[in-house]
């Protein structure tokens, strides 16, 4: 044996195999044409093959020495993950399969990086790590910047970009099938734009009592990019919900002093002097009444408001603007907020698990803000918000109570809404005829 490796053609043997003395490879000479060896993949049955001669043939083959070289691009990881809801900069990190306590405190001390804790559900991150964990790279865009964080041999540098805002207008549409979330998500509407579908059209429609099995929708809305990437959603511009046969539609319009808002085809505002509900979803658990057994103190009184049941932590809307008169403790109201609103009218808001940040007295509120979350605080044996509605304070029931128009935009901006209303008005239709024409 030689000290170089040795090749042996063998013909008897069917495939290549090592020895510990070199490489041997096999292979099939014969005097058939090269087309008969390639016909020899797929011999057909019977054929005869021991005519074939068969002949030994040695060859020796200098093997170059071998030497491995690191691949340090080879010992990165690229990973990229989606915010969720809830998320926090630790629990993102961990699913990126970040194991880096220094960059964790580096993120959470320096002030340049304050962007990548406005974590908006959707929008994905991006990082590098090496085979420990340690963070090399993280990218992260916000809503006007972009955040890009790189290892050095010092320890870590911050880059910025403002980059390059576009509006993209894109429209959809659907059918109810059991619930309006399960239909904008089975239509691909983003979850921003299913909340604001149905807050337009919450002074209308109680999305959990008056929804039926066949309702449709249509939006148009805006998508925000930047630099080519999506960012999130921006605001719908014209909307149709078709509910029971009822056809409503929604312009959005600003009127050039200010005031934007959604209004109907002939120009009468959507939005109601108060909403119908406190709740964006909720079910009515109990209704205003006279008389009723009270499931605590198991006594005949009076319930003179309405409770909408929700998991403990739903967010509790002000159903109008007003004042914050009272926030805190009310015997058996548990955590409660009341608003003082014009012309007399005050509103309850009782058995809150916790107040939204700047609840006092006196503090000024829109219609819409956050004042609370559900809970079952005081006299309640299950979560819910109790709603009261006074006027000069007597109780009224609120969803008998006639709904009052918000304020209209001002005359000299009638001709700019009218065209903008055909435009916006005659998409919508468009994307109704076009969803009812795939059913048939």
């Amino acid at each position: 044996m030689t000290a170089k490796n040795e090749a042996a053609i063998v013909a008897e043997k069917p495939a290549a195999a090592l020895s510990a003395s070199g490489l041997r490879v096999l292979l099939v000479l014969s005097s058939l044409p090269l087309l008969g060896v390639v016909g020899a993949f797929g011999i057909a049955p019977q054929t005869a093959t021991d005519s074939i001669e068969r002949r030994q043939v040695t060859v020796d083959i200098a093997l170059a020495p071998t030497t491995l070289v690191p691949d340090r691009e080879a010992m990165q990881y690229r990973r990229e993950e989606r915010i969720q809801r809830g998320d926090t900069v630790g629990a993102l990190l961990a699913r990126l399969q970040v194991d880096d306590p220094e960059a964790l405190a580096f993120l959470a001390r320096d002030r340049s990086t304050r962007v990548f804790h406005q974590l908006v559900p959707g929008r994905s991150v991006k990082a590098v790590v090496d085979e420990s964990g340690r963070l090399l790279e993280l990218f992260y865009r916000g809503d006007s910047t972009a955040l890009k964080l790189e290892r050095a041999a010092t320890g870590f540098t911050i880059a910025g970009d403002t980059p390059d805002l576009e509006t993209r207008t894109e429209m959809k549409s659907g059918v109810i099938e059991s619930s309006l979330f399960a239909a904008t998500d089975a239509a691909g509407v983003p979850d921003a734009i299913a909340m604001q579908l149905a807050d337009v059209f919450s002074s209308d429609v109680d999305f959990h009592r008056d929804l039926r099995k066949g309702d449709r929708f249509a939006v148009v809305f805006e998508m925000r990019h930047a630099n080519g990437e999506l960012t999130g959603a921006g605001r719908i511009l014209a909307a149709e919900f078709i509910n029971q046969g009822r056809v409503l539609q929604a312009i959005y319009f600003e009127d050039g002093t200010g005031r934007a808002g959604y209004y109907t085809p002939d120009g009468r505002n959507m939005r109601k002097a108060f909403l119908r509900s406190p709740l964006e979803f909720s079910r009515v658990t109990s209704g205003f009444s006279t008389a009723r057994f009270h499931p605590v103190l198991q006594t005949w009184r009076a319930h003179k408001g309405i409770d909408y049941g929700a998991p403990t932590g739903t967010r509790i809307r002000a159903t109008a603007d007003g004042f914050v008169d009272f926030a805190g403790r009310r015997n058996g109201y548990g955590n409660t907020i009341m608003l003082r609103h014009a012309n007399g009218v005050t509103t309850l808001y009782g058995h809150l698990s916790a107040f939204a940040p700047g609840m006092r007295a006196g503090t000024r509120i829109a219609q819409g803000d956050i004042i609370g979350y559900v809970g079952m605080t005081g006299l309640a044996t299950g979560p819910h918000v109790h709603y009261e509605f006074l006027v000069h304070g007597i109780h009224v029931d609120p969803l008998r109570r006639a709904p009052q128009p918000g304020p209209a935009f001002t005359a000299s901006a009638r001709s700019r809404f009218d065209e903008v209303a055909r435009e916006r008005i005659s998409t919508v239709e468009l994307l109704r005829e076009v969803d009812l024409a795939a059913l048939e």
